[in-house]
């Protein structure tokens, strides 16, 4: 059972410690879920005969998947067919190469459930945004608690979530990404991502903008103002949740961001970003499973966008996975190559 982990580019370094699986996920329902394409288990489940086979790992970039085959190469008839349990070990697994396409580790998102505990707290911060745009409506007069002629009441007040990455850690480590690349398009500033995120035509409004951010690593406090007219930003502490958020440790505060945004009408992110990018594809395969391919042209429910590449209206880039991706490189890099497919 694989243990969850953060990392960050700055100091905070008692924002990483690890937090097991089954502590954010049900374990038992994932198992069934994904019966016959892969199974977790618990170390108690083996006769432990023997000790751990331990498999270092390169770091990071260095660590090419030619080095990686010819690792498991060099194992072949070695002590290791002894062992019953492989511990596989080194720095930035996330970073490690993958060997699998992007649509089956999507299938991934098919199987995770949230632990009752955490899905509450996610219901909680969801319903309070959607009550916010449900009276950001009834002020402007148009109000959504009417009963319509068959009785019936109108579905919830739809709301964007902005991935919204202008905290310390990620503008120190996007700044010097742009001078390695030549790139302009990694870093967006406030006032960039506003603009982006007023040109996106997918909702009407008044509605809610929902700004998913690490709080504690925010050096401006000032992210809901300047929004433009019909665009009411929240964050957890204007929408009256950062009691939720406080009594967690980071990666739960991350976990339970990671689900808000995914279940948003209208999802907006950075495409350099690893969770905007794991947040878009587990929106894509929300739209893959519902037999759509393309959300190009038209607004098929579930849009994605990515503020920091232009679109050809201008505005952010429509965004869906490449399903057709033979590796996560994009996914765990970063790319400005993104479009609705």
């Amino acid at each position: 059972m694989p243990s969850l982990s953060a990392s960050l580019f700055y100091k905070e370094v008692d924002l990483l410690q690890p937090i097991n699986f089954d502590k954010v996920f049900d374990f038992n329902k994932f198992n069934a879920r994904c019966h016959g394409f892969v199974r977790l288990a618990q170390y108690s489940e083996v006769s432990n005969r023997t000790e751990p086979f331990k498999l270092q790992k390169g770091t990071g970039r260095r660590w090419t998947a030619d080095r990686d085959l010819d690792q498991l190469q060099q194992l072949i008839g070695s002590n290791a067919d002894d062992s019953e349990v492989i511990e596989i070990i080194g720095k930035n697994p996330f970073l490690w190469p993958d060997h699998w396409p992007v649509k089956d580790y999507a299938k991934i998102f098919d199987c995770l459930v949230l632990v009752p505990e955490i899905e509450t707290e996610v219901v909680k911060v969801i319903s309070k945004i959607r009550e916010a745009g449900q009276r950001a409506r009834h002020e402007a007069g148009s109000s959504h608690s009417k009963l319509r002629r068959d009785g019936s009441t109108n579905p919830p007040v739809p709301y964007v979530a902005v991935h919204m990455r202008i905290e310390k850690d990620w503008m120190i480590h996007c700044k010097k990404w742009e001078q390695r690349s030549k790139s302009h398009e990694i870093c967006s500033s406030k006032e960039e991502i506003i603009h982006k995120v007023s040109q996106i035509t997918d909702l009407r409004r008044p509605l809610v903008v929902y700004l998913a951010v690490a709080d504690s690593l925010l050096e401006d406090d000032s992210i809901t103002s300047g929004w433009r007219v019909g665009m009411v930003a929240y964050e957890k502490k204007k929408l009256g949740v950062t009691d939720i958020y406080d009594r967690q440790p980071y990666l739960i505060k991350s976990a339970i961001d990671f689900e808000v945004c995914s279940r948003a009408d209208v999802f907006v992110g950075n495409s350099f970003s690893t969770f905007s990018n794991l947040v878009v594809l587990s929106r894509t395969e929300r739209l893959y499973n519902l037999g759509k391919a393309s959300s190009c042209g038209e607004n098929i429910g579930l849009s994605s966008y990515a503020y920091n590449v232009m679109g050809d209206d201008g505005g952010p880039q429509r965004w869906m996975t490449d399903m057709s991706d033979t590796s996560l490189q994009r996914l765990s890099y970063g790319t400005n190559n993104v479009s609705c497919h």
